[in-house]
């Protein structure tokens, strides 16, 4: 599986959406109106996570949820990393 380079990252960050390169993932944070609701969100990645067969570290405090991305097989971002990314920021 073919991983990218820091730049071509950052390129490809430019059409995803709040979504940035930090400490070797994908990081997003997202916010919500309270632990209910940031609950729901996770279990809706977890089902888009398990469908795609690629699994985020999830972050939770409260009302904030931070997901990050990385293809830990790959040592690195892959297509999985973005293409997940893409599909979480349709429900977040």
């Amino acid at each position: 599986m073919e991983t990218f380079t820091p730049q071509q990252i950052e390129e490809k960050l430019k059409s995803l959406e709040d979504w940035a390169f930090v400490n070797a993932a994908l990081e997003r944070s997202f916010k919500f109106k309270d632990f209910k609701e940031a609950l729901e969100f996770i279990n809706k990645v977890g089902m888009l996570a398990e469908e795609a067969d690629h699994h985020p570290e999830i972050y939770n405090v409260y009302n904030k949820v931070t997901l990050r991305l990385n293809t830990h097989s790959a040592n690195g971002i892959t297509d999985k990393d973005f293409n997940l990314a893409e599909k979480i920021n349709l429900i977040g």
